[in-house]
């Protein structure tokens, strides 16, 4: 909502205008394009009067009569370019709309290159949108895509990390948090735990609303805001948790659809890339081996098969795809049997008394083939995608160390030693005998023995591993251990289900042999189970101690005694150093 208004010169847009829109061009950096690009199409885009999307810094060319919607960060080179803009008279009138607040300094800049350029009449607006987050799904969001890096697990946790370049990560986090609190227009009320970098992003995000609330003349929190009647009277809750209560979930292997795309395959903002392989058509002798093409597809909240199905276990999606393209094949029939029937030959009675009775049909084939066809886009591309998922599952056999990993984590008994996993060369990339290890080496009350330990240690450097990752393990557990618990994820596993049903084992083009078939057991990850507490004011040692911010009371007071004792109807959940679909997919189970 917030990026229409903004697209329609920051009015809001009236519904149903009957008027072409005003014709633009809109101009926005990497970080802009990360924004628009998984919640506006081209399609969308255009509708609103976009003829033209270009990079802010790509060679572009003068439009003299066009306004022109700039959208980026506010940063020097961005202004830079945008001065120069200016001078070079590209556009009819210029609205300027930064992603993050602007400095002053920076604005007065702007200003100079605009009297410089005798330009000030056409700089219609400026405005700071607050909007630098990204939004994934309905009830999902990320910080940021371009330098991800920069606010990573690693950055937060490296040992050598300096006092400035920590301020700077946790200034980069509460901006971004900051802006999703001005769109949504609500204050929260903030929780999280002592001790950790999500009780620093705590204090300082706090800090920067109670200051906005202060400044009464431009507090983004008042009157006509977005968010305003958007939501209950009621304040929404903002858990912030810390990475470091749970390492294991992170590396742990998955079985929804969602989150097996983003662990096997190269899945970024909604969009998957896929190399097709060549097919099996032999290439005559002697000519060049055909170049892999790279196809890319959004799956996108407008995908109702992806909405039904990221959080299903794999086979189910496996099966749904194949009933899918069944029910799809008999419509596509019926389609085949209306066009036939269209080409009547003869006059004869028959025909005429048929023609009447089929018009009717006719109209729905008509209405009902986009649909079909959609429809059939959707199958394909879902078809192309588990394909890919379903081929990483059996080379590296994912299903089993879904399985194992679940075992470990729920304190079951093993079938299969660890070293037998480590050390059987058909399952899994390095990486994922590392991700085994890690997470018996997280889960497990004792350390192993140092002379199991070199067993291990071996094991996984003949596997081709790098043991860089379990140095750090070691550090962390041996610090995390004097400050708390083990976590538990309590003690339920993957149940399977026999093999496949026979339906798939023949006509389905997924060959599914030897993939387990199993079904998940609703358990609450560490993180859902803090919200939980939280939300529904559940004493537990675990979250008893969190401390309670509240940016509207007048004085901050260091209190883990929440003020109101009502449980929370909305809540934000914010993992900082990085939350994953795994955790995301679990608070959706926990809410249903």
């Amino acid at each position: 909502v917030a990026l229409k208004r903004m697209l329609n010169f920051n009015v809001p847009p009236v519904k149903n205008s009957t008027g072409e829109p005003v014709w633009k061009v809109l101009i926005y950096d990497r970080f802009g394009q990360d924004i628009i690009s998984p919640l506006l199409s081209v399609k969308e885009l255009r509708d609103m009067g976009i003829t033209l999307h270009l990079l802010l810094h790509s060679d572009r060319d003068a439009i003299p009569d066009v306004p022109a919607v700039y959208f980026v960060m506010p940063t020097e080179e961005n202004i830079d370019r945008m001065c120069q803009d200016l001078r070079n008279q590209l556009y009819e009138s210029y609205y300027l709309n930064f992603i993050s607040a602007i400095s002053r300094s920076k604005l007065e800049d702007i200003a100079n290159a605009a009297i410089g350029a005798n330009a000030v009449t056409q700089v219609a607006k400026v405005f700071d949108q607050y909007l630098n987050f990204i939004t994934l799904e309905d009830d999902m969001f990320v910080l940021c895509n371009q330098n991800k890096e920069l606010v990573s697990y690693r950055a937060i946790n490296r040992p050598d990390i300096t006092d400035t370049e920590m301020e700077t990560i946790m200034d980069t986090i509460v901006d971004s948090l900051f802006c999703f609190f001005v769109t949504l227009g609500a204050i929260p009320i903030i929780r999280c735990s002592r001790g950790t970098a999500a009780e620093m992003v705590a204090v300082k995000l706090d800090k920067k609303l109670r200051e906005n609330l202060r400044d009464a003349r431009n507090s983004l929190f008042t009157g006509d805001t977005l968010g305003a009647g958007q939501f209950s009277f009621q304040r929404p809750l903002l858990v912030l948790v810390d990475r470091n209560i749970d390492l294991a979930t992170p590396l742990h292997h998955t079985w929804t659809y969602q989150a097996l795309v983003h662990d096997v395959l190269d899945f970024h903002l909604n969009r998957v890339n896929l190399e097709e392989s060549a097919g099996t058509e032999s290439t005559p002798a002697g000519a060049r081996p055909k170049k892999k093409n790279k196809k890319s597809y959004d799956l996108s909240t407008s995908d109702k098969f992806w909405q039904k199905h990221k959080g299903s276990p794999f086979p189910e999606v496996a099966e749904s795809v194949q009933q899918e393209l069944e029910s799809y094949r008999a419509q596509e029939d019926e389609v085949k049997r209306l066009k036939s029937i269209m080409g009547i030959e003869g006059e004869d009675e028959g025909a005429i008394s048929m023609l009447s009775d089929n018009t009717a049909k006719l109209t729905s084939a008509v209405s009902s083939l986009p649909e079909l066809l959609e429809k059939k886009r959707l199958i394909d591309l879902h078809t192309n995608v588990a394909t890919a998922v379903l081929e990483h599952i059996k080379s590296r056999k994912l299903d089993v160390y879904f399985e194992y990993e679940e075992k470990i984590m729920s304190k079951s008994t093993l079938d299969k030693s660890l070293l037998d996993m480590i050390s059987d060369p058909d399952a899994g990339t390095p990486e994922d005998k590392m991700r085994l290890f890690l997470i018996y080496y997280i889960s497990s009350a004792q350390a192993p023995s140092e002379i199991d330990l070199e067993q291990y240690k071996k094991a996984l450097m003949d596997a081709g591993c790098d043991l860089t990752p379990l140095s750090y393990i070691k550090q962390w557990k041996a610090f995390t251990k004097m400050a708390s618990a083990p976590t538990s994820y309590g003690n339920a596993t993957p149940k399977p289900l026999g093999l496949f049903s026979r339906v798939m084992n023949t006509g389905s083009q997924f060959v599914m042999e030897g993939v387990k078939n199993l079904v998940l057991k609703q358990q609450n990850l560490p993180v859902t189970r803090i919200l939980d507490n939280l939300m529904e004011m559940k004493s537990n040692p675990e979250t008893d101690d969190y401390r309670y911010f509240d940016p509207k009371m007048l004085r901050g007071s260091d209190s883990s005694v929440p003020r109101n004792k009502n449980p929370f109807q909305e809540a934000i959940v914010f993992v900082v150093g990085g939350g994953n679909y795994i955790e995301y997919q679990n608070l959706i189970d926990y809410i249903k």
